[in-house]
């Protein structure tokens, strides 16, 4: 697989998508607009899902692909798991 373990669609994002299962104390290198950044994993994040690629405060917006997918219900920082746990959507809720 390639040394990107992570993607990281818009500079605006703040979370990488896994693309790869990242065990605990791993150094993510992410592309960022053709610049390499690496962060430091803290978690086990599963295939699929989400880790902060900097730290998101509580009540911040949750930027994926560029458009803001949920708000923070904790301070999130840079290198955590970023799911259900600590996020609320902002998407197909359909109660507000």
């Amino acid at each position: 697989m390639s040394e990107f373990k992570a993607i990281v669609m818009k500079a605006s994002d703040n979370v990488a998508t896994v693309v790869e299962i990242i065990e605990p104390d791993t150094d993510a290198i992410l592309e960022i607009e053709g610049q390499r950044v690496t962060v430091r994993v803290m978690e086990r994040i599963p295939f699929g899902h989400k880790f902060a690629v900097r730290h998101i405060g509580k009540g911040d917006l949750v930027v994926k692909y560029g458009e803001p997918i949920g708000v923070a219900t904790l301070d999130i920082g840079a290198g955590s798991y970023v799911h259900v746990h600590n996020v609320e959507s902002s998407r197909g809720r359909g109660d507000r």
